[in-house]
Parts: C-alpha cells; structure tokens; sequence
C-alpha cells in the first residue's frame, strides 16, 4: 500500500501531462517474469550447447529487457561470442538460427501464459482507474508482439485506443526500443507532440526511447533494472509503483474503473 501523503510530498505534478505512454511487461502488467523465464529456459539450454559461461540473471537486464525479440536474441548470443545464421521471423522454433531462437523463446512464453495467466498489478490498475476519470488518454507501446493477447488475459482488452505493439511497429517499418519511433507513433496516433506525453518504461532501453524521443517526462517503474540504471538512461522520474505517480496528477475526482 502506497502511503499517498507521503508521496504528495515528494512526487513531481505531472499536471502538465496530456497523455501516458506506457510500456506493458513490468509496467502494466508482471508478464516480465513471464519474459524472464522464457527467455532463462531458452539460453540455459542454447549456452550449455555452446559451452559458454552460462545464463545468468544479470543477462535478462544487460542484453534483453525491453528489446523487440531478435534484436534481444542477436544481442546476447553476440555477448557470448555465439554467430548463428540469422534465418527468417517464420522460421520454425527447432531451428538453430536468430528466427528460431526467438520463436522458441515465444513458444516458452506463451506456455508460462496459459499455464499461469496474468492480472494487472494492482497500482497500474489504480492509475489506469485515475488517469480514466479524468479523461487522460494512455497508450500501450511494447515491442512485445503478444501484447494484445497479454491485455486480454489481464482484462484490458478494451482499455487502450491505441496499441503500438511488435506486430503494429512491424507493419509500419519501425525501429524497436531504445529508437524512440514507437513512442513517437503512439503520440501522433493520440494527435499530441511528444513533450505533452509521459512515457512509462521498467526497462533502461525503454527510457533511453523517451529520452531520445524529447518527451514531457520520462517515468522510470524499477521493477529489477535499479533507479540509478533508469536514472542514467533517461528517466526524469523514477517509481516503484504506478499508484505513487497518482498524488502527481493533482486533486482527486471518481470516475470509471480502468
């Protein structure tokens, strides 16, 4: 529980903002962990096979947070000296190539996803639930190309306006995370420019997007990456908790549920 008089007191106004962008995984919803152990499975396997150092949890955050899927997988097979041919985003998850890994990561996911569902964490949902009632429009920007199915799972299904997912960013040629390009869609899409718009990220390439993209604020949620990592790559903010952003907003209203 987010003590609130506390958090007035030290949480910026965010009153000047006009729009939230916000990442999914580790943002909106805990399908990070998802994510982590996805791709934990793949390269404890892939490494061993290769006789490298082995996976390690550091590698999630240094090589893979954030990144669109084979961009994340071209990233630490070169940080363990690994060159696989790059293959096609169709290729089969058996094969040994960028496309199969990333496929095979996927498959992983999508198991973890039916195995276990999804819900919101409970401070995204206040603020979603906050932001709502005050008619301050939020868009949902991932590289993830399961973020619709995850926003379903979680019951957002119909929240959001605008998705700027992997498949949406693919289809409009656009550069992944750490570009700003996704973001800098989701503000034309909501016909803003990017300095009225806060962009909401847990990961480091994520803010590094916000930074580079010139936007209001950039709001760091540390859910692993660390405040000084947020901090360095470009978070104006850092939370631990959406609900601590809510003082922020200003007086309080009542409104729909997110």
């Amino acid at each position: 529980m987010v003590d609130m008089t506390a958090a007035a007191s030290i949480t910026p106004s965010l009153q000047h903002i006009r729009a939230f962008l916000l990442d999914l995984d580790g943002v909106i919803t805990p399908t990070a962990e998802l994510h982590r152990h996805a791709w934990a499975a793949l390269f404890t396997e892939v490494f061993a096979q290769h006789g490298v150092a082995p996976y390690e949890d550091a590698d999630y955050f240094a090589y893979l947070d954030g990144k669109p899927r084979f961009d994340a997988v071209r990233d630490i097979l070169a940080s363990r000296g690994i060159s696989l041919p790059e293959g096609t985003p169709e290729d089969a998850p058996e094969l040994e190539t960028v496309g199969g890994l990333g496929n095979r990561k996927n498959a992983h996911f999508a198991r973890l996803l039916e195995e276990d569902g999804i819900a919101a964490y409970p401070g995204s949902r206040d603020f979603l639930r906050e932001i709502a009632s005050r008619s301050i429009p939020a868009a949902v920007v991932t590289s993830s190309r399961n973020g619709k199915r995850v926003l379903a799972a979680a019951g957002l299904g119909e929240r959001f306006g605008v998705i700027i997912d992997g498949v949406h960013a693919a289809e409009l040629g656009l550069p992944g995370k750490p570009a700003p390009d996704t973001y800098l869609q989701a503000a034309r899409e909501l016909g803003l420019e990017s300095a009225q718009c806060a962009v909401v990220e847990d990961a480091t390439s994520g803010v590094a997007a916000g930074r580079a993209g010139n936007f209001g604020e950039v709001i760091g949620v540390d859910r692993g990456a660390g405040h000084d990592a947020l901090t360095a790559h470009g978070a104006t903010l850092v939370v631990d908790d959406l609900a601590e952003l809510i003082p922020g907003l200003g007086a309080t209203t009542k409104g729909s549920d997110a």
